[in-house]
């Protein structure tokens, strides 16, 4: 978690791991564990060292300090419970000897089967048994973030949050705006484009709509794309539900936010970068014409590296077009949709802020976890932003200003 700036107070931020949460039964192991004596300790973990390495458990500590009236005791694991039975046979040899030669009386215990990935995580595990942590040295969850960037990313998302309330026919729609965190220039804005939505007239939303209305909006997300994404076939249409092929209206199933803030992206690269790849194909073309014959002479090999490098140079030197969305953030209202999850990798984007869990087929947390896939050949940062209630109900009433 990571504290509010004094304009977002009681907002918050959250790392959505590419990991689910493991239940208890499959975040933890059984171990064989006993008392022992702090005199014996020293040379008893010498012992279990050799006969039994913990070699799979190397964050967990092989003894455990608690302090009883006043007593220091000391608990030793002595080796991974075996799933063939809970009797002493089933213990390796050398641990029964051990247990036979320190006459210990051995109990079962649970301790964390993998290492954690946050001091937060490492505080919950100590409570079965200690174990230890080491803090990343480049943080890619909240504790990367500074409060700067806090500040920012609350700023974007409150944008995104102004475009959800659409003051159009009262519909509640997914919204999402495409930003490169490195100047904090906007890349694209967009919203869910799958029907044709009629404006209402200033005066008949005043009037009619209220915070209450759209909070039930909000929760009841049936109008959302990637919450409902079938639901453009439960829609009425004008004109019987027929839609027209020559112009009229008109109906896109693929428009959510998502991917209409790519493809507006993609527009605007194409605007101000005329040329359709970052060297452009005279450029490739001129590269591959003088690779010619194999032998050449050296005073040709020189005149061409020179002509080579040149080239490059002279385009090196222009604003080059972006790779796609390489490098940029996108903000959504709504947790997004396995297509738009998969639409957002496929265009490179580094890091993703959504405000509500989409709970039908939400991609990045809440039912899927698209970051976690490690068969993909690329992966994005998710977080959460838990926007307060009050913060909502300010938002609506500056939309109805507008």
């Amino acid at each position: 978690m990571a504290a509010a700036n004094e304009q977002f107070v009681d907002w918050d931020i959250i790392h959505v791991t590419g990991n689910a949460p493991l239940s208890l039964e499959d975040s933890t192991v059984n171990v064989v564990a006993a008392k022992i004596e702090p005199k014996l300790a020293s040379a008893i973990i010498r012992q279990l060292n050799h006969i039994c390495p913990l070699e799979n458990l190397r964050h967990v500590k092989r003894v455990k300090r608690e302090n009883s009236q006043g007593k220091v005791e000391l608990s030793i694991i002595l080796c991974l419970s075996s799933e063939n039975g809970s009797s002493i046979e089933a213990f390796p040899s050398g641990v029964r000897q051990l247990i036979d030669n320190y006459n210990l009386t051995f109990f079962y215990a649970k301790v964390s089967k993998c290492q954690a990935t946050s001091k937060e995580e490492w505080e919950e595990q100590c409570k079965l048994w200690p174990t230890s942590f080491h803090p990343p040295t480049n943080p890619e969850g909240v504790s990367g973030l500074n409060a700067e960037e806090i500040k920012s990313i609350y700023s974007s998302m409150k944008s995104v949050l102004q475009l959800v309330n659409s003051n159009i026919q009262y519909k509640v729609v997914n919204a999402a705006v495409i930003v490169n965190p490195s100047n904090g220039q906007i890349i694209s804005n967009a919203q869910d484009d799958i029907l044709p939505l009629l404006r209402s007239s200033e005066e008949n939303i005043s009037s009619n709509l209220n915070y209450e209305e759209m909070k039930y909006k909000w929760s009841n997300n049936k109008e959302v794309a990637c919450v409902n994404p079938w639901g453009w076939l439960e829609q009425s249409c004008p004109d019987h539900n027929v839609i027209p092929c020559d112009g009229g209206f008109t109906l896109h199933p693929l428009k959510h936010a998502a991917m209409v803030a790519i493809e507006k992206a993609a527009v605007r690269d194409r605007q101000f970068f005329p040329n359709s790849s970052p060297c452009g194909n005279d450029c490739y073309s001129e590269f591959y014409s003088v690779m010619g014959p194999a032998k050449r002479l050296k005073t040709e090999e020189v005149q061409l590296t020179e002509k080579v490098s040149e080239r490059f140079s002279d385009l090196a030197s222009e604003a080059t077009r972006p790779y796609l969305c390489t490098g940029f953030d996108i903000y959504l209202a709504w947790e997004p949709c396995p297509m738009c999850a998969m639409a957002l990798v496929h265009q490179r984007i580094k890091r993703i802020f959504y405000a509500f869990q989409n709970q039908r087929v939400g991609a990045l947390g809440t039912v899927h976890r698209l970051q976690g896939e490690k068969s993909l050949n690329h992966h994005y940062s998710v977080f959460r932003i838990l926007v307060p209630d009050k913060a909502l109900g300010e938002i609506f009433l500056e939309k109805l200003k507008d």
